[in-house]
């Protein structure tokens, strides 16, 4: 053996001594169905989970490609984290049954389906499609009202006090800081729409109707006749004269919806659209961070109906 192997051989031992002196950090392999989801499991497990999101923060929840690498990332995680009431149901459930990982399984601890810790809205008496996307079990958009992210934050860390024991003093620390800047939002919320209660807004799509409850508005105007409809132009022709008749001067639209619609709405009616996302990431600087991401909404709804 020359002096240079010698040497490097040395090295690489040293190297490995100085490994194996330190515990390999495991971490739990968390995947969540929606990007709200995955910003409010980063911040309850912090640097012990890895968290990946199925869907993207800009496309629709209703409709999300079933991608092979999905499933890979599937069939490696060691929790899975879904809003449910039937949000996901055109694609999760593929995906599932090709994954094949009894981890994530119905019934399993690693199944995390927060819709079981909110109270749903709009729970249909009867079925009918020819009403459009009507949901069985009721509204599944209920993360945009922030006390629901209060309810699901403590699921979740719950689950994954479970799922990792070792780790449970870190997950009450970062769920107690989660609700402890929860609660200080809610207040400077609170004051910043309190003048405007009671005010009405349009949507295009009815994916608001917990946040307008949790900050008393109005929303009963929809550019879509029956949800996931398209809009048609009689419809659109009442829907603007709705509007005028009722003052209102805010539509509300999701990144995945068609802008250039509520624009036209909006011309004909006197009113302004307003961007607004119901994942962190659906609008810029918000990636990520769930309270970051229902600061932005609040602030950009107040400033236009205070206009």
């Amino acid at each position: 053996m020359n002096q240079n192997t010698s040497f490097q051989v040395k090295t690489i031992l040293t190297v490995l001594a100085l490994l194996s002196a330190f515990p390999a950090f495991a971490r739990l392999n968390v995947v969540a169905s929606l990007p709200d989801l995955a910003a409010i499991a980063m911040a309850i497990g912090g640097e012990h989970v890895e968290v990946f999101s199925l869907a993207k923060p800009q496309e629709d929840p209703h409709f999300v490609e079933a991608k092979p690498s999905l499933i890979l990332k599937l069939s490696r995680a060691d929790a899975l984290i879904e809003g449910g009431a039937e949000l996901e149901s055109g694609w999760l459930p593929s995906l599932l049954d090709r994954c094949r990982n009894t981890r994530i399984a119905s019934g399993a601890p690693g199944r995390i389906s927060c819709s079981q810790s909110v109270r749903l809205l709009e729970i249909p008496t009867s079925l009918d499609r020819s009403k459009g996307d009507i949901h069985a079990a009721g509204n599944p958009h209920y993360l945009v009202d922030p006390e629901n992210a209060r309810r699901v934050a403590k699921q979740i860390g719950e689950s994954f006090e479970a799922l990792d024991p070792k780790n449970v003093v870190a997950y009450q620390a970062n769920l107690k800081k989660f609700t402890t800047d929860l609660d200080t939002k809610l207040a400077e919320w609170a004051k910043l729409m309190q003048p405007l209660k009671g005010r009405e807004l349009a949507a295009y799509h009815n994916s608001w109707l917990y946040f307008a409850g949790h900050f008393g508005f109005k929303i009963d105007i929809f550019l879509e006749p029956k949800p996931g409809v398209p809009p048609t132009p009689p419809h659109l022709a009442g829907v603007i004269s709705r509007m005028k008749a009722s003052g209102v001067k805010v539509i509300i639209v999701d990144p995945y919806l068609d802008r250039r619609t509520a624009e036209t709405v909006a011309a004909r009616s006197g009113a302004v659209v307003v961007d607004v996302a119901q994942f962190p990431g659906g609008i810029k600087g918000t990636e990520n961070d769930y309270l970051k991401l229902m600061d932005k909404n609040v602030q950009a709804i107040a400033a236009a109906l205070v206009k």
